[in-house]
């Protein structure tokens, strides 16, 4: 029966930590794009400042600009995804309590 009962929590300690595993997959991205749209927007900004005046320059500008828009697009969508998700929880707690009254 100790063994039984072992086995059981050992399942739920195991499972708990796979739901969860999503979730922070999804926060370490949100903050991997945050980073890089920061680092690219940076970029931006700085090589205005020196930037010269010929085709290349201009492509790289481009391309930095391309990739900061990028960035801070997949940082936006993953936080609104981030808060989405916790959104659910809140409105079944908040129908339990209402329908309890």
């Amino acid at each position: 029966m100790k063994i039984m009962f072992l086995i059981f929590l050992l399942n739920i300690l195991v499972l708990a930590g796979f739901f969860n595993e999503s979730r922070m997959e999804d926060k370490a991205e949100y903050l991997e794009n945050t980073r890089l749209c920061n680092i690219f927007t940076k970029k931006v900004e700085d090589y205005k400042k020196n930037m010269r005046q010929d085709f290349l320059a201009g492509a790289t500008l481009a391309s930095y600009e391309y990739r900061a828009n990028l960035f801070c697009k997949k940082a936006t969508n993953a936080k609104k995804a981030l808060e989405a998700d916790t959104l659910p929880d809140i409105n079944i707690t908040i129908e339990r309590n209402s329908s309890n009254s």
